[in-house]
């Protein structure tokens, strides 16, 4: 194949990736839209290789042992040193592929696009992916395993919630901070090490938060503590029942408390982060500054976890958000931050 011809073809498979995020995640598409290259590509395509991941364990359909199995191939087609091929990690999954695939699924039988985009990353840029990646994939493999006879996880305790979300998001902070890291001084790479996981855990904390019937209902998941349901004499069961929305209100609270704990560290981390490589501010402080909202409507309204069976920000506030980051001057996070705590941003 002609230099021409492999360009050619990655750059094919870069466009399908782009396609593709806008599929699977339409938040995190827009945080891919605000960053300009490498670091969008970089991004785009690590996101995607955590969601084929995230997708096999996910699956109900499919028996625990066949997902850790899954699992651990895709882990070793991620390893350098390894002879496993994306080929036969797509050979392997077949079976379990849902003959109507959705987005998540079309990605999954897709993953040798992804991959032979990941490859045509410079090197660079797959040494700071493979890394955090990785870890996500075998930690899922490991929860998968812990609770392989429930047929879905049943976190316990704090801890363990914290170690699940550790791996499931972690990936989102690494990533970013092993790209940057190395085109900055040692104070704001230490900075940005210090302080990667309070961002990755403050999102993946306000995502249990706000999914705890979603994720029950279309997963068979509860990544609410069993200690926090003990507490209030609840079941996993109840979560089935919209009127115990009340009962569920101290429950939810206790993981809030626990998801604003991560915030002053995120700040942090944002502010520390430099605008090189194509990454951009507002791509990851509209994120966090949504997820302030989003604390602030848990706050408000925890009970509609159990009741509608989600709690977000408005559209309106949303769209506000994006305007305040279109200028040529970024505002501050930290004023946005109170503001959006206080109330929604496109009532002021």
């Amino acid at each position: 194949m002609s230099r021409n011809q492999t360009e050619q073809m990655f750059q094919d498979d870069l466009d399908y990736c782009y396609d593709a995020v806008q599929d699977v995640s339409r938040t995190f598409a827009l945080t891919v839209a605000e960053l300009d290259e490498p670091m969008s590509r970089d991004i785009c395509v690590g996101y995607l290789l955590c969601r084929i991941a995230d997708t096999v364990e996910d699956a109900g359909h499919i028996p625990p042992a066949e997902q850790r199995t899954l699992l651990d191939l895709y882990n070793r087609v991620l390893d350098p040193d390894d002879d496993a091929t994306i080929a036969e990690f797509r050979a392997a999954v077949d079976e379990w592929i849902p003959e109507s695939p959705n987005d998540d699924w079309e990605v999954v039988a897709q993953s040798p696009r992804v991959f032979r985009a990941f490859e045509g990353l410079d090197e660079d840029s797959r040494a700071a992916i493979r890394p955090p990646v990785r870890e996500l994939v075998s930690g899922m493999a490991m929860f998968v395993e812990r609770y392989a006879e429930q047929g879905g996880l049943r976190l316990q305790t704090f801890g363990e919630l914290e170690e699940y979300c550790w791996y499931a998001a972690g990936t989102v902070g690494t990533l970013v901070t092993g790209l940057l890291s190395r085109n900055v001084d040692d104070s704001v790479s230490e900075t940005l090490q210090n302080n990667a996981r309070s961002f990755a855990m403050l999102l993946q904390l306000v995502n249990v938060s706000k999914d705890v019937a979603t994720d029950f209902e279309e997963e068979n998941n509860v990544y609410i503590p069993q200690e926090l349901l003990d507490d209030q004499q609840l079941d996993t069961e109840d979560i089935r029942d919209g009127d115990n929305g009340e009962e569920f209100v101290p429950v939810i609270r206790r993981v809030v408390d626990r998801a604003e704990g991560y915030l002053d560290g995120a700040q942090t981390w944002l502010e520390a982060m430099p605008e090189i490589r194509g990454n951009t501010l507002s791509a990851w402080a509209i994120p966090f500054l949504l997820a302030v909202g989003t604390l602030r409507e848990l706050e408000e309204r925890p009970e509609d976890v159990i009741e509608e069976g989600d709690v977000k920000v408005s559209r309106s506030e949303v769209t506000t958000l994006f305007a305040m980051f279109s200028g040529e001057d970024d505002p501050s996070v930290a004023e946005l931050r109170s503001k959006i705590r206080q109330q929604p941003l496109d009532e002021y």
